[in-house]
């Protein structure tokens, strides 16, 4: 989600940038109004099912990283019980048997969990056209209404009061709407919404 809020928030300050001098030059006026990036994406069934499938898999990945651990544990707890009866040839065998394994565990969680690990290459893979098709909403947003600025508000920009009338985050689901299932406007804010209710938009499997 950081990823997320960091690339929309870059993202709307480069094209607000963009729309201002363009504005400029026509002499429009200009509006700056926000969005909960939190709120849009609780609000994309396709962006829940992301996360589930993520979750899925890094807690399976997790008890595969953790039972070779514990593998690793099991070893080394053996070797000190058994390691007064060895031979020194056989504890140096013995401790390279665990040195190698131990990698091995290592090896392991970086395969899954590593900067370019698996789990990144599956978020990247699930999550980044639904970040995409979000920036390009905002894009035809800010065209349309010609806003100069879409902040986002839960990526922890210092914002010391918004208007609701300037929260455009229904108006971004509702663009998102053309392309991709978005929950309905009527249901969204219904206690708390997270993203459960009936769907619009984007797909023939839409809900009626």
């Amino acid at each position: 989600m950081k990823a997320f809020k960091s690339l929309v928030l870059a993202a709307a300050l480069v094209f607000g940038g963009i729309v201002c001098a363009q504005a400029q030059l026509v002499g429009g006026a200009q509006k700056i109004v926000y969005v909960d990036s939190e709120y849009i994406m609780a609000n994309i069934p396709e962006y829940g099912d992301a996360q589930a499938e993520l979750e899925a898999l890094s807690t399976k990945w997790q008890q595969e990283v953790k039972a070779a651990f514990d593998k690793v544990e099991e070893m080394y707890s053996k070797y000190q019980t058994e390691k007064l009866l060895l031979s020194e040839d056989q504890k140096n065998a013995r401790e390279q048997a665990i040195i190698a394994k131990e990698q091995e565990a290592k090896n392991l969680q970086m395969r899954y969990f590593g900067s370019e690990g698996q789990l990144y290459q599956k978020r990247t893979e699930l999550v980044q056209p639904i970040q995409e098709k979000i920036y390009t909403a905002m894009q035809e947003l800010a065209q349309t209404k010609n806003y100069a600025f879409i902040l986002d508000l839960a990526s922890g920009t210092s914002v010391l009061y918004a208007n609701d009338k300037n929260d455009v985050s229904d108006d971004v689901l509702d663009q998102l709407g053309n392309v991709m299932q978005t929950v309905r406007r009527e249901d969204r804010r219904k206690a708390g919404n997270t993203g459960s209710g009936t769907t619009t938009g984007g797909s023939t499997k839409t809900k009626k």
